[in-house]
């Protein structure tokens, strides 16, 4: 007896015994599933669904299609060109058993794409890696501070010595003052005579006669 199932967007017609690669689907290696969107068993059809009717399958593997390479060129002039690679997500599925009737009280899985579940309700969330020797680094991070407060405590002697060399510095005016007293003891200059001073007397000369 054989059955036409639809998941993924596809149809497929299947009998016990069928490995098929179907559209990605929200289930683990080694589970058990039922598609109940059959619009075919026998020779019962559909209106688009057989009620009541299933498929039960085994999944086998998660895996990838073929890799697909897509090349755009853009219009010319613009020299414009991107490829791009593609690998389909299919699941494995080996047919078990072909119901026409009782597939809503078989208490089996049923199949919903990847992308119909919410992460949360997934059966195997994937948990996070954490990687405990990078938690240790901290630690030690943390003792490099203790080591590097103690350098101000060093630095702080260094101003006590330089304090120290203002006042040698200070005894170098007293000496410069000196200079002045020194430059004040030479001679002073002779003043030049008076007589200098005044100048000779010119002789007026005698008034014209009026005639």
């Amino acid at each position: 007896m054989f059955a036409v199932m639809k998941t993924g967007g596809k149809q497929y017609r299947v009998q016990s015994g069928d490995v098929l690669r179907v559209e990605k689907l929200a289930a683990n290696a080694g589970e058990t599933i039922q598609f109940n969107e059959v619009l075919m068993v026998g020779a019962a059809i559909g209106t688009p669904l057989v009620e009541d009717a299933g498929v039960q399958a085994e999944v086998i593997d998660q895996i990838k299609g073929p890799k697909l390479i897509n090349f755009v060129k853009r219009r010319r002039k613009h020299s414009s060109k991107r490829t791009k690679g593609h690998r389909q997500k299919l699941t494995l599925v080996r047919i078990k058993d072909i119901l026409e009737k009782g597939a809503d009280k078989s208490g089996v899985k049923a199949a919903m794409g990847a992308g119909s579940v919410p992460y949360s309700e997934r059966s195997e969330p994937v948990k996070p890696i954490v990687n405990k020797a990078v938690k240790a680094e901290p630690a030690a991070v943390k003792a490099k501070p203790a080591a590097v407060k103690a350098k101000p405590a060093a630095v702080k002697a260094k101003p006590a010595a330089v304090k120290a060399k203002p006042a040698a510095v200070k005894t170098e005016p007293a000496a410069v003052k000196a200079k002045p007293a020194a430059s004040k003891a030479k001679p002073a200059l002779a003043k030049k005579p008076a007589a200098t001073k005044t100048k000779p007397a010119v002789a007026k000369k005698p008034a014209a006669k009026k005639e």
